[in-house]
């Protein structure tokens, strides 16, 4: 059966919207002919030696475009043992079991995947599903083989029950820490399972596409392979969001002249470099689903340019930088749409020119303008690395499309050429990664530009080299293992490394796979420089308190404040890239966290490591005005942010975290309702936030939540004032009065001689909060005491 008649999308609906046009390069695999082929070959006998089985030529013949010096013997000894193995087997769709192998390793043939990656993919099940057992996988094909297919066995369900997703997920994370390649299987696995995923209960498809959405897809991203990433999100958008689906698939089908309109302006684009004698190929790339759904939303009607972008392909970096100067000079640039990813690479280490023109007839198109290298890079990310553990010359690093544009490359670009040697800056340096005799340096001490090393420091200093390993390098080749016995691999990425180590410290399955959706959901990521010359990876919006853990791990727990560029800050100072930050910490080994600081603690690592500390020293965790309020339960998913316990109803759904909105900061006995967000956690709002009006009409659906037994809460209240002297005494004294405890508090200039201030309180008792409030007012000059009301954010599907 094919792909597209058991995909989510009817065939009809797929023929409709031109499949040819959308899914750019890759044909698709026709299953019924490879599943004949298998039964043939096994009813006829074992092929001759010299000759591979009909059913894997077509893999054969992808993976010599890239590599024409493969060695093709072990791909056949390879599938000679998945055919035999899965013998018998069926898949729910009807066709053999064997088709399923095959095609992920033709995924990864045609991204330019090596043997011995291939190998392993054609065995991926075979531990898993059949008789086949690891050692007899390692005796026939070596240890790396039998590293990868260890590394994407699942765990076994009757030893962890339901805690077996989240722990299959965190045994194939720890294995690509030690081979990235690990990973480069199992999103080939999960896109082959996705396309056929129409023969599956609803349910069931709704929930493998929340986990490809909330996991594999920002797992791709990261890890660079777009080609992969762009069709998963178009499969999760198909399912999990039929009515847009269908609203985009109509649109795109209604405007057949699209292509046209963007054709028009590669003429021009062509003609004019040609003209000023700069190399270059110009092609149209067609947005994927999900990306013309995002312009959408964002331009709302949609021209005919904007259903694509043009490409521009040279061959070195320099001429990616005389293509912009031609298009700036001949065009009318859009400046604000210019975005330098090549001087300045994404934390995915996308490198492209981005920019926009509008042509003479006032048509306005996206162009990126890259190498040939950055293309290649950019499309199979991690898979264009081959072997991790062997070190040669040709140079690349992963990357992504900005704005999800992606997909496999035109079917003339679909096999491009091994990128050339090349140097460029940001090459992270790596301790403890043992070589071997003839490895490059590589292996020793660099791993891929850009990258930070398990310390999470990034080595920026121009000149240093990246390596891109001998795609057919044999096995044996493997670098040695570290000196702790750790095998380690050179490239792993540094938000890689960061994960591994905040995993160790969450045991609990719940709270680890909680914890991994929030960690990926972070799309953007920060580098701050250390006192002593190093540098911190981060994500978007971290703080001091992030930065303290990332660097000093549980010796944090003492820290009392920091210096950012130079000046005194609070530990929640929220850090921008580039900053440079030093960490105070205090000389006694008795100082630990305040439960305030998770307020502030973004990262995993930090918020577990909080958390822990404080579930250690209950005591600490008390108010200042109730000594004797009794804590959460561990198993409560207490939300510290607001004092009180918010519980969430999701039947049939794994637990999440539960939080209190900050347009409307919610306390008992506030009727509640919440919604899911990015990171599989919920939102808790006021039923009469504004946040929950724009939730509904965006189609989110509500989550049943309630108030804990906790009589305690935190609510952000804001007085305005008449100025005048001992205001602020009195005010705080009505707080203390009330028996509340003042967690902050902010007094804004004053205005035409008002003032307003602003107090984060701790109440024991909520229930007293109206008592509160009217106190307040009662203080001379105060005329008005609110609940704090922030605005609530332009765009909930990004929250």
């Amino acid at each position: 059966m094919s792909a597209e008649a058991t995909n989510p999308v009817g065939a009809a609906e797929a023929a409709d919207t031109d499949v040819t046009v959308r899914r750019r390069g890759r044909a698709r695999i026709d299953l019924r002919r490879l599943g004949r082929a298998a039964l043939l070959g096994a009813t006829a006998g074992p092929a001759p030696r010299d000759r591979l089985p009909d059913a894997i030529s077509h893999v054969a013949e992808a993976h010599r475009a890239h590599h024409p010096e493969a060695d093709l013997s072990v791909l056949r000894r390879a599938y000679v043992l998945a055919e035999s193995s899965h013998r018998g087997q069926f898949r729910k769709s009807g066709e053999p079991y064997i088709t399923h192998p095959l095609a992920v390793t033709l995924i990864l043939a045609e991204l330019g995947a090596e043997t011995t990656t291939l190998t392993a993919s054609l065995l991926h099940d075979t531990v898993e599903d059949t008789e086949v057992t690891l050692d007899q996988v390692r005796r026939e094909f070596g240890d790396e083989v039998a590293y990868l297919v260890d590394g994407v066995t699942k765990v076994e369900k009757i030893d962890y029950g339901a805690a077996a997703e989240p722990e299959t997920f965190r045994k194939m994370l720890v294995a690509t820490g030690n081979d990235v390649r690990v990973m480069s299987i199992k999103l080939a696995d999960r896109l082959h399972n996705m396309r056929t995923l129409g023969v599956m209960r609803p349910e069931k498809q709704a929930r493998i596409a929340k986990v490809t959405r909330d996991v594999l897809i920002p797992l791709a991203e990261r890890l660079g392979v777009q080609a992969l990433k762009t069709e998963l999100e178009d499969l999760v958008f198909a399912i999990l969001h039929p009515e847009e689906y269908e609203t985009t698939r109509a649109l795109i089908a209604g405007n057949p002249q699209a292509s046209d309109a963007l054709g028009a302006v590669a003429e021009q684009v062509a003609t004019v470099l040609r003209e000023a004698d700069i190399g270059a190929e110009v092609l149209v790339r067609p947005r994927h689903f999900v990306s013309v759904h995002r312009v959408r939303l964002k331009r709302g009607e949609l021209r005919g340019c904007d259903f694509g972008r043009l490409l521009v392909l040279v061959a070195e970096d320099a001429d990616c930088y005389a293509v912009l100067g031609e298009l700036h000079t001949c065009f009318t640039p859009v400046i604000s749409e210019f975005k330098d990813f090549i001087a300045a690479p994404k934390f995915n280490l996308y490198q492209s020119l981005h920019t926009a023109i509008a042509a003479p007839d006032g048509a306005v198109a996206e162009v990126l303008i890259r190498t040939h290298r950055m293309h290649t890079v950019a499309e199979a990310g991690v898979v264009a690395l081959g072997n991790p553990h062997v070190g040669q010359e040709p140079a690349a690093a992963p990357g992504d499309l900005a704005d999800g544009d992606g997909g496999t490359p035109p079917a003339s670009q679909a096999h491009a050429s091994r990128p050339e040697t090349t140097s460029r800056p940001g090459v992270s340096s790596r301790a403890g990664a043992s070589t071997r005799p003839g490895a490059s340096s590589r292996a020793a001490a660099s791993s891929r530009p850009g990258t930070s090393g398990r310390s999470g420091t990034t080595d920026r200093r121009p000149g240093a080299h990246a390596s891109l390993p001998d795609a057919d390098a044999s096995p044996d080749a493997a670098a040695s293992p570290a000196e702790d016995g750790e095998r380690v691999d050179p490239t792993r990425p540094g938000w890689l490394s960061r994960l591994l180590d905040w995993q160790q410290a969450a045991p609990d399955p719940d709270t680890f796979w909680t914890s991994l959706r929030a960690d990926l959901a972070e799309d953007d990521e920060i580098t701050v420089f250390r006192a002593d010359g190093g540098t911190l990876g981060l994500p978007a919006g971290a703080s001091c308190v992030d930065a303290a853990y990332a660097q000093h791990g549980e010796a944090a727990h003492g820290c009392l404040g920091a210096r950012v560029n130079g000046r005194l800050t609070p530990l929640s100072t929220v850090l921008g890239d580039g900053d440079t930050v030093q960490l105070l910490l205090a000389q006694d080994t008795v100082s630990g966290p305040s439960p305030e600081w998770l307020d502030h603690a973004r990262t995993p690592a930090a918020r577990i490591a909080i958390d822990g500390w404080l579930r250690a020293h209950p005591e600490s965790t008390a108010p200042p005005a109730d000594t004797s309020a009794p804590r959460p339960q561990a198993d409560v998913p207490a939300d510290h942010r607001s004092g009180a316990e918010l519980h969430a109803d999701l039947e049939g759904e794994p637990r999440a975290a539960v939080r209190p909105a900050g347009c409307c900061t919610p306390v008992p006995p506030d009727k509640i309702t919440g919604f899911r967000v990015r990171g599989g956690s919920v939102t808790v709002h006021r039923a009469g936030c504004a946040a929950v009006d724009t939730m509904r009409r965006l189609g989110r659906t509500p989550v049943a939540v309630r108030w804990g037994d906790t009589a305690q809460g935190r609510v952000t209240l804001v007085a305005e004032s008449f100025g005048r002297p001992g205001l602020l005494a009195d005010l705080t004294e009505a707080i203390a009065v009330a028996g509340a405890a003042v967690v902050s508090a902010t007094v804004e200039p004053p205005s035409e001689q008002r003032v307003r201030h602003t107090y984060t309180l701790h109440l024991p008792d909520v229930g007293r909060l109206a008592a509160l409030m009217r106190a307040m007012r009662d203080v001379p000059g105060v005329y008005d005491v609110s609940r704090a009301r922030h605005r609530a954010p332009s765009d909930p599907r990004r929250a």
